[in-house]
C-alpha cells in the first residue's frame, strides 16, 4: 500500500465531505479514491466515513486519526522540499589546472547557477584531476590528453625575462611572432669564439604527465640538446621567479607569461602543446555527460584553442577558432 497516496485520499475526502470532489481535487478517478479509502479502513480496523447519509461524514475514528494523517502528509511534503533543495544546491566539484583565468572561472560559476548547478572550483595537478574523476570526488575536470586528440589545445611557448640575458635572445621577441623551435636553443658562439652558456628551460607541474614528458624528451634528443636542458621548475612561483630573474626560460602558455610581465615566444612544435578534454565522473545510473555550456567555459579559463565542440569535433583540416580566453 502506498500509505501517502491513501492518506491523501483520506484527508481530501474529509475536507471536501464528498468522494467526487475529493477525486477531482487529487486528479484521480472516483472509484480509485473509494478503493484507497476502503483499503485504509481495513488497515486501521474501522470505518473512517459514515456513508449512510446523503452527505458523508467523518466517523469518530476518522476524526481521531485525521490530525495525525495531516501531520504525516505535512512532514512528507517538507521532506520532499528539503530533498529537492539539497539536490539543487549540491556542489559539483570541478578540477582545473592551477593559474586559470579567474574571470573565466567566474563565468563558469555563474553559468552553473543559471543552470541550477553549484560548481566548486578546485585547482589540482593533472594526475590528481584524473584520480578525482575516478574516485568520484570530482564531478567534472579538465584532463590532459595528447593535443592531436583533445577537443581543446593550449599553445605553449617559452617565457623569458623582460630583458634578454645570458646573450640569449629568443626569436619572436621584440614584437615578432615567429615561432621558436627546440634546435634554436642550441648554444651559440660568442663573438670571441667561446660558446655561450646554455640557459635551462623549466617546466611546470601542469606538464608533468607521462605523455608530455616522453614527447619532450624525444624532441630534445632530436634537436641535439644536451640532457638536462629541460628540467622541472618546482612550483609555478619558483619557476617564474627564476625566469623573471633571467636565470632560466619557462615552458608555459601565453596568458600565464603575459600576466606576470614575462616575454613569450610561441613554440613551433605543436606536438608539445597541451591537449585537453572536459570529462565527467562515471555514473552507474546514467552515462557520464558534460553539459554543453561547461566545456568551452573551462577551456577558455586555460587559454585554449577550440578543436571541436561537445557534440562533435572538427576534422583535422579545419581552422581552430580562438576562444576569448584572456579573462
Amino acid at each position: 500500500m502506498d500509505l501517502l497516496a491513501h492518506l491523501e485520499a483520506y484527508v481530501a475526502t474529509a475536507d471536501e465531505a464528498s468522494f467526487s470532489r475529493a477525486a477531482d481535487r487529487l486528479g484521480i478517478a472516483q472509484p480509485l479514491l473509494s478503493r484507497r479509502i476502503k483499503t485504509l479502513e481495513e488497515h486501521f480496523g474501522g470505518p473512517l466515513f459514515d456513508r449512510a447519509r446523503r452527505q458523508i461524514t467523518t466517523t469518530e475514528l476518522g476524526v481521531l486519526l485525521l490530525p495525525y494523517a495531516r501531520d504525516v502528509l505535512d512532514r512528507a511534503q517538507r521532506l520532499r522540499q528539503v530533498a529537492g533543495a539539497a539536490g539543487r544546491s549540491r556542489v559539483r566539484a570541478v578540477g582545473v589546472p592551477a593559474h586559470c583565468a579567474p574571470a573565466a572561472l567566474a563565468r563558469a560559476i555563474r553559468a552553473g547557477t543559471e543552470h541550477g548547478i553549484t560548481l566548486g572550483i578546485r585547482e589540482l595537478p593533472p594526475l590528481a584531476r584524473d584520480s578525482g574523476l575516478a574516485d568520484g570526488s570530482l564531478a567534472y575536470a579538465l584532463v590532459r590528453v595528447p593535443p592531436e586528440r583533445g577537443a581543446f589545445r593550449v599553445p605553449l611557448g617559452l617565457a623569458s625575462a623582460p630583458e634578454a640575458t645570458h646573450g640569449e635572445r629568443l626569436s619572436g621577441q621584440g614584437g615578432s611572432r615567429r615561432a621558436i623551435h627546440l634546435d634554436d636553443l642550441r648554444p651559440r658562439r660568442r663573438r670571441t669564439g667561446e660558446p655561450a652558456s646554455p640557459v635551462t628551460v623549466l617546466t611546470l607541474p601542469e606538464d608533468h604527465v607521462p605523455v608530455c614528458e616522453d614527447r619532450l624528451e624525444r624532441a630534445v634528443a632530436r634537436a641535439g640538446l644536451p640532457p638536462g636542458r629541460f628540467r622541472p621548475g618546482g612550483s609555478a612561483a619558483t619557476a617564474l621567479a627564476e625566469t623573471l630573474a633571467g636565470r632560466a626560460l619557462l615552458l608555459c602558455a601565453e596568458p600565464f607569461a603575459r600576466q606576470h610581465g614575462a616575454r613569450w615566444t610561441p613554440l613551433g612544435d605543436r606536438s608539445l602543446h597541451r591537449g585537453y578534454d572536459v570529462s565527467a565522473a562515471p555514473d552507474r545510473a546514467r552515462a557520464a555527460v558534460v553539459p554543453d555550456w561547461l566545456a568551452p567555459l573551462l577551456a577558455s579559463a586555460v587559454g585554449a584553442v577550440v578543436r571541436g565542440s561537445g557534440a562533435s569535433r572538427r576534422g583535422a583540416g579545419d581552422v581552430p577558432a580562438r576562444l576569448a580566453a584572456r579573462g
